[in-house]
Parts: C-alpha cells; structure tokens; sequence
C-alpha cells in the first residue's frame, strides 16, 4: 500500500446528510480510523475488550459517564478505558476521529437502532 495524505473536511463531505454518520477512513494495524458526524443523544454502551479515542474535530460533545461529564471542543480528545459505560450527546453537533480495532461495534454489546453492523469506507 503506497503512503497517501487523507483530507478530513473531503472525507466528511461525502458523508450522507444525516445527524449520525461513521466510516472508515484508514487502517493502521489492526486500528480503523473512522470519521464521525453525529448530533443528537447516542446510547449507554461499553466495550468490554477495548479502548476507544475520540478526537473533536468540529463542535462539542458532551460525554456522559455514570459518576461524571465531560465536555470536549474542537481540538480535544478523550480516551474511554475498555469496559467503562458511556454515552455521547451533542445539541449542536460534532465532528469526531474515531480510533478503535477493526471490527468493534458502534454500540458495544447493546443491539438498538444505533447499531450499525458494517460500517462502510469512504
């Protein structure tokens, strides 16, 4: 695979014109890379085999924990340690680098509507 530069701002313009959009981007390792564009409450969820980082790209998330909240802007990230329930909100919106294993799914081991089970390249 030949080394190329990846523009954020094109790769979230070809996302579909919707409050929740993910996909991947690029893949390190075992690690996907995926853009995220979410406004909105999302679900109480965990993953119990890994860690996951956001990083904010556009906007303000709100992440929800059992015993606390953290607010994060543009130019912020957070690491959530695997198994720790959490839940991302957002009034106005955000734009997000997502970095996880290959295969996690979105919602950890909870099945709802906000479940997507193969996120797609673009």
């Amino acid at each position: 695979m030949q080394p190329s530069k990846i523009n954020f701002m094109e790769k979230f313009s070809k996302l579909p014109d919707e409050d929740y959009s993910v996909r991947i981007i690029a893949m390190m390792n075992n690690y996907e890379f995926k853009i995220v564009k979410f406004k909105g409450e999302f679900i109480w969820h965990s993953h119990p085999d890994t860690d996951e980082t956001f990083i904010i790209l556009d906007g303000r998330m709100m992440m929800h924990f059992r015993d606390k909240l953290v607010e994060l802007n543009r130019g912020e990230m957070i690491v959530i340690p695997k198994g720790v329930e959490h839940k991302p909100t957002s009034k106005e919106g955000y734009k997000a680098l997502l970095i996880e294993p290959e295969g996690v799914t979105n919602t950890g081991e909870v099945e709802s509507e906000m479940t997507i089970k193969k996120i797609e390249w673009v």
